[in-house]
């Protein structure tokens, strides 16, 4: 991104526009010893809010649970590799929405819960994102190539693209 400058207004529509073609990246809280793990991210448009689905027999859940939320990360990666992000926001539990549910409900959700949309063991996450850092690379996989066999022959440094932190809230 030589030519171009990355703002953070730019970096946050890649991510939002990535993760709507993408949305599986690392859900974990932000505390120590704490693991990431893969999660399915869906967003709600006109707030911002990160929803995900998980059983409440599960350690997220239940630690999510824990007073009025936790402080947690969201990792993600895209798939075409171009836009990587950390986002940093407070995750809770969610008191069960039908419309919800029914608006983000598809066949893999489905697998998890064998009692369908009335599953007792559905549980949705409400993730609130208020800050983060996100790296995206015009070109992706090719780009990255080309810069880093450039570098090796000019002895320079690679252009990776841009990194810039953003406000979400």
């Amino acid at each position: 991104m030589a030519d171009k400058t990355l703002t953070a207004a730019d970096a946050e529509k890649e991510f939002w526009d990535h993760l709507k073609k993408s949305n599986t990246g690392l859900l974990g809280l932000d505390q120590p010893g704490y693991h990431a793990q893969p999660m399915t991210a869906f967003r709600e448009e006109e707030t911002g809010t990160i929803w995900f689905f998980t059983r409440d027999d599960t350690d997220l859940a239940r630690d999510a649970g824990v007073g009025s939320g936790q402080s947690a990360m969201f990792h993600y990666g895209s798939k075409d590799q171009t836009v990587w992000a950390c986002i940093h926001g407070e995750l809770s539990i969610a008191p069960r929405n039908a419309e919800l549910i029914d608006k983000y409900w598809n066949p893999i959700l489905a697998a998890w819960y064998p009692e369908g949309k009335d599953d007792p063991h559905l549980t949705l996450l409400r993730f609130d994102a208020d800050d983060g850092r996100i790296w995206v690379s015009e070109g992706g996989f090719f780009k990255f190539f080309y810069e880093v066999a450039k570098a090796n022959i000019t002895k320079t440094l690679p252009d990776p693209g841009g990194v810039v932190d953003v406000n979400l809230q």
